[in-house]
């Protein structure tokens, strides 16, 4: 298994989990406001751990052009995507909006197949027809209130839309520090939100709540992101989405346990159809003679087969390191994704 697999599993699973805790503060704290506190949790938790961790303030090594893809993730993934969630789960119940989440993934490998031109192998395409079923299933109004409306589904789509272009941006500067980018992402996207809450007449609620709710952000958003980023990183943007669209079905278990969320038939036909759509994104293997342009950049890494360069005396780079190194062009064949070493077209 891929090193970086772990990454994206452990991010689905944090991020998962964070959706029925979300949905109990939703009737206690407005959408808007609680969207900008879960981000804000995320954006004050990860600086500090930045700075515990660098033993001060590092810069972020971000170039301009970097900058700009950042603040367009931001902007989508970090304002418009939570508040959407938000709204969404006022009309749908836990374990549905949990489920419906998986559409993030399809709309992420859309944009990155036909925007960013990666890859889409007939496993990969399927695995997406199948989680489309599961949302339709999902999404389709019942008899029970709190699933009558489209308003629900939709609003929990579009914030799937969001995060699937907040995910393909993020591509572009994964190999930055991703302490760095998930903590600015929570800081200015809590920020805002937070300040455009308060100044529509929106109150902060009491400080045992409000500490609870960032601390949930923190958790499953900020620490989630920064697994998200490194799973960018070494498994490419569709991909990475594909091992998170596991994570409504954290959501959905803990939903259907601290809740008591009763189910239809509707949600159980989506449970088998998204299993299996996950199920073929798992077992995806990609493998075909491919070209290294030469190229120079910086980002964590080991001196594996991709890395093999020399640094000053008594050192063998055995630790991850950071440092600019540059790559020679290679012609080879062997079994990758579109991390950020192969992103090639085919």
């Amino acid at each position: 298994m891929n090193r970086n697999v772990p990454y994206a599993l452990a991010a689905a699973a944090l991020f998962g989990a964070s959706t029925p805790f979300a949905k109990m503060l939703v009737g206690e704290i407005s959408p808007w406001l609680l969207a900008g506190l879960l981000y804000l949790g995320s954006g004050i938790g990860l600086g500090i751990v930045r700075l515990l961790r660098d033993g001060g303030w590092k810069p972020s090594g971000l170039r301009l052009k970097e900058w700009a893809w950042l603040l367009g993730a931001i902007s989508f993934g970090g304002v418009l995507g939570p508040v959407a969630l938000m709204y969404g789960l006022t009309y749908s119940s836990g374990s549905t909006a949990s489920l419906l989440l998986n559409l993030e993934a399809v709309f992420t490998a859309l944009i990155a197949w036909v925007i960013f031109k990666e890859n889409a192998g007939t496993r990969v395409v399927l695995g997406m027809v199948s989680i489309i079923a599961g949302g339709i299933a999902l999404a389709w109004p019942s008899g029970d209130s709190i699933n009558s409306s489209w308003l629900g589904p939709l609003a929990i789509s579009g914030a799937c839309l969001c995060w699937a272009i907040d995910n393909n941006l993020t591509r572009n500067v994964s190999g930055t520090d991703s302490t760095f980018i998930a903590g600015a992402k929570g800081l200015i996207a809590g920020s805002v939100n937070c300040a455009l809450a308060l100044m529509a007449g929106q109150h902060l609620p009491a400080a045992g709540m409000m500490l609870t709710t960032m601390l949930i952000g923190l958790i499953g958003y900020g620490a989630s992101l920064v697994l998200f980023v490194l799973a960018l990183r070494g498994l490419g943007t569709a991909r990475t989405g594909a091992y998170f669209s596991i994570a409504p079905f954290f959501g959905a278990t803990l939903a259907l346990v601290l809740l008591a969320e009763p189910t239809n038939a509707a949600f159980w036909i989506a449970c088998v159809l998204m299993s299996f759509g996950v199920w073929l994104h798992l077992t995806e293997r990609h493998e075909h003679t491919h070209a290294h342009e030469p190229m120079e950049h910086s980002h964590v890494h080991v001196h594996d087969e991709d890395h093999q360069h020399a640094h000053e005396a008594g050192w063998e780079g055995q630790k991850a390191h950071d440092h600019p190194h540059q790559h020679n062009a290679v012609t080879h064949k062997h079994p990758h994704y579109p991390d950020i070493h192969h992103r090639h077209s085919h």
